[in-house]
């Protein structure tokens, strides 16, 4: 296999949670740029049927499946709704997440169960119900979305950060299960990048300010830093690459 095909997704399909805004959505456009076909899972159906115009426009083929993945259990026939468009998945993107920033004294066990049920259960749950798609193809790459709170405390994020560093280890434990079958698991974890979840930092240019400086780089993140991760961790480049947490911070965990 020649080096530029090793990067190219031509015949893949990509399913990617939390596709109608932020990395969720970038990481659905560089799949689709690299030629996977990708199909669209969010709650808000609006938001998600332009996400897919946008990348139609630009020459990828792409649907929607609208969802909430926040539920307690995942929607009966989802895997089956899930493969209509183009057929099983090749690639699973967890990006679906919410981070509810509640100071200690303040969070509910109502609010700690939804934190952990999105960002830790379903990212497993459904990508159990993909692997055996996955399996049959012979090929599989699981990309989760960690964070910097996966090593780090930050304040107002107890549930968030239990719920990332989880997400770590549940990326080495999925690559222990599944990795010798074709099936590598590996997870981003982004630094500051500017979406509704990190809206309360880039809307204060003192701690925009501050994110900056605590990288070795001296800025935050663009969309654009993540494409070259996201397109490696999906495509066959990344054949013998599993159970590993990426940094995408600018060297914020560097210091």
């Amino acid at each position: 296999m020649s080096l530029q095909a090793q990067f190219e997704l031509n015949g893949k399909v990509a399913v990617v949670t939390g596709a109608s805004s932020g990395i969720g959505r970038a990481m659905a456009g560089f799949l689709a740029a690299a030629g996977a076909r990708v199909v669209l899972v969010a709650r808000r159906a609006e938001p998600l049927a332009q996400v897919a115009a946008g990348i139609v426009s630009a020459g990828g083929e792409s649907a929607c499946v609208s969802a909430d993945l926040g539920a307690p259990e995942l929607p009966a026939g989802f895997a089956e709704a899930l493969s209509e468009p183009f057929g099983a998945a090749h690639i699973l993107v967890n990006a679906a997440g919410v981070n509810l920033r509640e100071p200690v004294d303040e969070i509910t066990r109502e609010s700690w169960a939804a934190t952990l049920n999105l960002n830790l259960a379903t990212p497993f749950f459904l990508a159990r119900e993909l692997v055996p798609g996955m399996r049959a193809a012979g090929y599989g790459r699981i990309i989760n979305i960690a964070s910097l709170q996966s090593s780090r405390a930050f304040p107002n994020g107890l549930p968030y950060g239990a719920s990332k560093g989880g997400v770590a280890q549940l990326t080495r434990a999925m690559a222990q299960a599944w990795s010798s079958e074709g099936i590598m698991a590996n997870a981003i974890a982004p630094g500051f990048f500017p979406t509704q979840l990190t809206a309360a930092v880039f809307s204060n240019p003192d701690t925009e300010r501050w994110a900056a400086e605590q990288t070795t780089m001296g800025r935050n993140g663009k969309m654009a830093d993540l494409a070259g991760p996201t397109v490696f961790l999906a495509a066959p480049a990344s054949q013998y690459v599993t159970g590993q947490i990426l940094y995408v911070d600018g060297g914020f965990t560097a210091r």
